[in-house]
């Protein structure tokens, strides 16, 4: 097991740059999130057609391809930040050069639809960061959990004010969290992986498919009906998926309404396909489109340690 090459940590004064590969922003957004990311002492880029429009997307495919491009291949620039999701990334895959990017790698940020971009960045060999986009910083308040751990993974360090949630070790950090009543306790080492669960499953049986063997993956969504996500958790275990994996970690599942005459509820529906299986699965973990939708690096090396009363999540940064 090996994680993929993480991008180097950022310093003050390093480049950013904010993107819509996706759907169209508000564009107070993109100013909200300029604003925050300035006060962490980075030069804030905004790429040329973030605030543009084209149906419901963030610019025409044209558009929002030369501007990841542009992006990719920008030797001052640490940091990528998508400023939202929704949908369009797909448009993206295939037309893009990782020439220039692999002598000058950088942390691409987002979540929801970024997933496709992940899988790219994971295709390529690069780890990424599966993390709250330019809406959750302008609208969350200075001392957000979520900004404030986003900011110090990107510099490597954590302080004080996330210590009280985040174990700090030698060579990274833990996350814990409130156990649930339908965990498989257990614990699992893997390479941390995944997303928005709509979007992975829209990659199956692509080149952007991400790999299952020794993988722990973490899965989420929003407005999908409970037989929906039954549907694709059944591709997955009938796709021989699940049995390959190394952990298995339920995010936050929104924006719907329990389906009563499925009998029983979305969780317990998912419990019942993982129940097979031996090695740990979380419920309930915060992750997803929720305030509290913690930083996951997608191409890491984890452990994760599943209770009833208490999880937690850790994550080997050591990259020597």
């Amino acid at each position: 097991m090996s994680s993929l090459i993480f991008p180097p940590y950022v310093q003050k004064g390093d480049r950013v740059i904010i993107l819509s590969p996706s759907s169209k922003i508000d564009k107070s957004f993109l100013k909200g999130a300029q604003k925050r990311l300035k006060s962490w002492g980075l030069e804030v880029v905004m790429a040329k057609h973030a605030g543009s429009s084209h149906g419901t997307y963030g610019g025409s495919i044209k558009q929002r391809v030369e501007d990841l491009q542009d992006a990719l291949d920008d030797e001052k620039a640490k940091i990528i930040l998508c400023s939202r999701g929704g949908y369009g990334a797909v448009h993206l895959l295939g037309k893009l050069d990782f020439t220039r990017f692999r002598k000058h790698p950088k942390w691409l940020i987002g979540f929801s639809d970024i997933t496709a971009l992940h899988n790219v960045l994971q295709k390529e060999g690069f780890a990424s960061l599966h993390a709250l986009m330019a809406r959750h910083l302008t609208v969350e308040p200075e001392d957000d959990f979520c900004a404030l751990a986003l900011k110090d993974i990107l510099f490597g360090h954590f302080n004080p004010e996330t210590a009280e949630s985040v174990e700090t070790l030698e060579n990274g950090f833990n996350y814990i969290c409130p156990g649930h009543k339908l965990n498989h306790r257990g614990t699992a080492n893997g390479i941390l992986r995944g997303g928005n669960l709509s979007v992975f499953y829209g990659l199956r049986g692509t080149p952007y498919d991400i790999p299952t063997k020794g993988t722990i993956l973490f899965i989420e969504d929003v407005g999908e009906r409970p037989h929906a996500v039954e549907r694709m958790i059944y591709n997955l275990k009938l796709g021989g998926i699940l049995e390959k994996l190394s952990g298995l970690i339920i995010g936050q599942f929104t924006e719907y309404e329990e389906n009563k005459s499925l009998g029983k509820e979305l969780y317990g529906a998912i419990a019942d396909l993982v129940k097979e299986y031996d090695y740990p699965v979380c419920f309930n973990f915060p992750v997803g489109h929720v305030s509290m939708n913690l930083p996951m690096i997608n191409g890491a090396e984890v452990t994760l340690e599943t209770g009833r009363k208490e999880v937690k999540l850790s994550f080997n940064l050591d990259k020597e």
